[in-house]
């Protein structure tokens, strides 16, 4: 079976339940292989992407920002949601590696594509490992960037915090242990 291949069970129809900022809520209904029918409710995101900026001497640079959902800060890699009609998803790593930490990279490399929530979310995330830093403009967007803050450790101390639980975010989380792999078979 190929990824985009449904094994006989196929979507039929949906409709929307709630478009906000960020999210659509859509009620789908579905075929299965023995014809039988069932709906899911189904968040609609326009994906994302995440970047690992990996100075040479192997520190890396993350935000700690407060996320709303979780009602608290968490450290985090760089990222933002593919919102921008048409953007090419590295243009948005480039942008967002810029407005949240202020640094360019020479280099961008696709470490990996993943699925947040498969059981109710159609997000996928593109993480990106961003060498060759050099000092950009900031420029903070939305209220909870205006009061990130920008922090930087070893990957390895960055590592230690993923397996203490310090660092739980599933991007994040993904992005340092994908890095680390990266720089190991270089």
């Amino acid at each position: 079976m190929t990824p985009s291949d449904g094994g006989g069970f196929r979507q039929v129809g949906e409709r929307t339940i709630h478009e906000g900022v960020v999210v659509t809520i859509v009620n789908g209904t579905f075929e299965a292989p023995d014809g039988s029918t069932f709906d899911r409710d189904v968040v609609r995101h326009p994906g994302a992407v995440a970047v690992v900026p990996l100075d040479d001497d192997g520190v890396v640079t993350l935000v700690r920002q407060y996320r709303a959902p979780l009602d608290r800060f968490v450290l985090e890699v760089p990222a933002g949601k593919r919102d921008v009609d048409g953007e090419p998803p590295e243009v948005t790593a480039r942008r967002e590696l810029e407005e949240e930490v202020g640094l360019s990279a020479r280099d961008l490399e696709l470490l990996t594509t993943f699925h947040n929530s498969v059981g109710f979310c159609d997000e996928a995330c593109l993480v990106y490992l961003a060498t060759g830093l050099t000092p950009a403009v900031s420029a903070h967007d939305g209220i909870e960037e205006q009061y990130l803050e920008v922090h930087r450790m070893t990957l390895v101390e960055a590592l230690a915090r993923v397996a203490d639980g310090g660092i739980t975010d599933a991007k994040t989380v993904i992005g340092l242990l994908l890095a680390r792999d990266r720089v190991a078979s270089s």
